[in-house]
């Protein structure tokens, strides 16, 4: 009677364990298939090429099934849910479905084979050679363990020559995904080490970037039978048996390595098999090297290894130590998975109702009350981005100037150079909506006011001089105004199409801050991807139209300044080109008395007699006394000569005096300057009232008015409700689904969690 309470007891204990399993598989299959974040805990395999990661999986299974042998042949991670099941004399395999992981189809080793095969060469072919999606098998069979294990592609450390680029492109690509799937801290990491010195840590290297204590670490020094032979003396062994404690540096997981020996060959009926049956590699080859590693040890230590010792060699020792501790790790898990469950029920709950209610309101007046309420709140966020606010975070919308710059387009004149950003204020802070603009538009200032006028050549003189219509004298004023109008046009032109593309691109930056907003205060109309991208793609074609019109409206202006000089608009300065003239006209007045050749315009003939009035111009002076009558006969005569010498060097002369050219230039920097303050301050107002201000006052009517004409055309496609119902309707099911499967996840550990606390009562007891 006690040997048949004790078999029931037993029983009963492997039933709950295998509860405890299924229901832990099924929770990592939930978590896999709707990203859910559920601590399932598991075994994750990492190791390097070659050092016998697939084959030492497939000995804790007790059957081979996998692509092995030498280079990469693990390029997706492979999930094994094994589950222990004395009835199954064959491996029972589910392969889950790669489309619908809910779904899963049996397959024999052959067919897996085959499959996994077939990944590894597809993924080989294609760019990116590796996927971090996981290839799930389910596995019922009389050797496996009750363990989750996650095989992962081999780290590859390849040379560093140019040769091997390709390959260490390969090596970054696995070490990413390896660590990825480390940064799951409910998962116990399984680290291989092919090496005979534990100075050596080539895969603890990458494990303790991820955890640098080995907490969560159990390592396993594989190929034991090929290692023993080179260690010549006892004390080699011993220290490689039991490395000192700074060797091995932190607190790994059993407090030692373990140490596996798998032997070599296929299971199959082929010429190159070695194993005809699974119950062969299991119960004859595997277990035969065990007994082989500990008598080869024995012999080359001169003595009996220590139970410690021997319950760390063999992959027998090492399933039952991993099954033992992952068994823990579920039952101590096991309360804090309930509330996770719980968590996640009411979110799938609330999705379902939420999704309830989007279906009821798809019909046509709710719909277009939407679009009216978003079309509302959407200008509301745009004004508000404008007028200034801090909602959004800076960190994430906003632009230095030299960010804007690199996105928007920088001023660059016609040396090809940019102003400094350093000198334009608030140039390092991250600025966004109406702040972003009032920046570009000092700058703009800042470098346009800044511009001085190219450079004039004395063959664009004589070249401007040309011949007139009626006569074939020389007019300096005209040679000036064609010189500097045809500068002007030249350098500001580029900065006019420069500051519209800058302008319009801050505009278009508004609208995903303003969606950003929303999202935020939960008036967002997600699912309505096609109303959403009408609504952006009307903005942002407003925004280019009405910064093209304004922008045209701005080059009648320059054209009309660079076509035609009105003096008025240059006689600003007037004070600073008679100080021009007057600084070397005293040196000109000798030559134009004695060289008619010298100069086009009047000196002052009463320098030396007149200091009183120095107000006034030279010509002013000589004018008032050509006037007043009163001169000598011979002031007369000196006066005629010199009028007769103007003309002679203005009017019949075209040889380029000094005196000459430097008027010329004064006139063209006169009427350059002219131009460039007109046009600074004429494209300023004009960028504020023709491309900002519609913004606030046009684009409502613009939107409302192309709102309302789609909902009059074609409902339909504005909110595309034929595919949004059944999107909709496809969410629900799966919703449905997973409010499904989580509820009975939930009822399962709820009983598990019931069934350990009786157990724990009945000790307690």
């Amino acid at each position: 009677m006690a040997g048949q309470e004790s078999s029931g007891g037993k029983k009963m204990e492997e039933l709950e364990e295998w509860r405890l399993y299924e229901a832990y598989n099924e929770l990592h299959g939930l978590a896999q298939e709707f990203d859910t974040p559920f601590d399932a805990p598991a075994l994750l395999v990492v190791g390097h090429q070659t050092d016998g990661k697939s084959a030492l999986v497939e000995a804790l299974m007790g059957f081979q099934f996998n692509h092995v042998g030498g280079g990469t042949k693990t390029r997706r991670p492979i999930t094994l849910h094994m589950k222990y099941n004395p009835e199954c004399d064959t491996p029972l395999c589910h392969l889950l479905s790669d489309s619908d992981p809910s779904v899963s189809h049996e397959k024999s080793l052959q067919e897996i084979q085959v499959y996994i095969e077939a990944e590894n060469m597809r993924l080989e072919k294609e760019t990116c050679q590796f996927s971090a999606k996981e290839i799930i098998i389910r596995i019922e069979y009389k050797y496996c363990p009750n363990l989750t294990i996650i095989d992962t592609p081999g780290l590859v450390a390849p040379a560093p020559s140019r040769k091997n680029r390709s390959l260490q492109a390969q090596a970054r690509a696995v070490e990413s995904l390896v660590r990825t799937k480390m940064q799951h801290r409910e998962f116990i990491i399984l680290c291989l080490e092919d090496c005979n010195d534990w100075s050596n840590a080539t895969t603890r290297r990458v494990v303790m970037q991820i955890d640098p204590e080995i907490s969560r670490t159990v390592v396993v020094s594989t190929k034991l039978d090929t290692k023993i032979p080179q260690f010549a003396r006892a004390s080699d062994v011993e220290v490689f048996l039991s490395p000192p404690a700074s060797t091995l540096d932190g607190f790994m997981l059993g407090d030692s390595p373990f140490f596996t020996s798998i032997p070599s060959g296929r299971v199959g009926f082929g010429p190159e098999s070695v194993f005809r049956s699974n119950d062969e590699f299991k119960q004859q080859a595997i277990s035969s090297r065990e007994v082989e590693d500990l008598l080869a040890l024995e012999e080359k230590l001169g003595r009996a290894l220590s139970k410690k010792e021997r319950s760390r060699i063999g992959v027998t020792n090492l399933r039952l130590f991993l099954e033992e501790l992952l068994l823990k790790r579920y039952m101590d898990s096991v309360p804090s998975i309930i509330p996770l469950l719980e968590k996640e029920y009411r979110n799938s709950t609330r999705k379902l109702s939420e999704l309830d209610q989007q279906l009821s309101s798809l019909n046509e007046a709710k719909l277009k009350e939407k679009g009216r309420t978003f079309h509302d709140l959407f200008l509301t966020k745009l004004s508000l981005l404008l007028k200034g606010t801090v909602i959004a975070p800076p960190e994430k919308f906003g632009e230095t100037l030299q960010d804007e710059r690199v996105n928007g387009g920088a001023f660059i004149g016609s040396d090809g150079l940019q102003f400094p950003h350093k000198l334009i204020p608030n140039a390092g802070m991250r600025l966004y909506g109406g702040a972003q603009y009032h920046r570009a538009m000092a700058e703009f200032r800042f470098v346009v006011g800044g511009i001085k006028c190219p450079p004039i050549t004395r063959e664009e003189i004589v070249n401007a001089c040309g011949v007139e219509d009626i006569h074939d004298g020389t007019n300096y004023s005209r040679t000036a105004c064609v010189i500097a109008v045809a500068k002007a046009r030249d350098t500001f032109e580029p900065f006019l199409h420069q500051l519209g593309c800058r302008l319009s691109y801050i505009l278009k930056r508004l609208l995903p801050i303003a969606v950003y907003l929303l999202q935020k205060e939960g008036e967002y109309l997600s699912g309505h991807d096609v109303f959403l991208r009408r609504v952006a793609d009307a903005f942002n074609n407003f925004a280019e139209s009405t910064e093209k019109s304004c922008r045209e409206k701005c080059m009648e202006d320059l054209v009309s300044t660079t076509r035609y000089v009105t003096w008025s608009l240059h006689n600003k300065n007037r004070a600073g080109l008679r100080q021009f003239l007057d600084s070397f006209g005293g040196s000109e007045q000798s030559s134009i008395i004695g060289n008619s050749t010298s100069t086009g315009f009047p000196q002052d003939l009463s320098a030396a007699s007149d200091n009183k009035q120095d107000v006034k111009s030279r010509t002013d002076v000589k004018l008032s006394h050509l006037a007043s009558g009163n001169d000598s006969n011979m002031s007369t005569q000196t006066t005629e000569t010199r009028l007769a010498d103007l003309l002679d060097s203005t009017l019949w002369n075209r040889r380029l005096a000094p005196s000459s050219e430097r008027i010329v230039y004064a006139l063209v920097q006169q009427i350059f300057h002219g131009i460039r303050e007109y046009f600074l301050a004429s494209t300023e107002l004009k960028f504020n009232c023709f491309l900002l201000m519609p913004v606030v006052d046009k684009l409502p009517a613009m939107l409302r008015e192309d709102l309302e004409s789609a909902f009059e055309d074609d409902l339909d496609n504005v909110f595309d409700i034929t595919n949004l119902r059944h999107s909709v309707v496809q969410d629900k099911r799966q919703t449905e689904i997973e409010l499904k499967r989580v509820q009975k996840l939930k009822e399962k550990f709820r009983y598990i969690h019931e069934q350990l606390n009786s157990q724990q009562a009945k000790f307690g007891q």
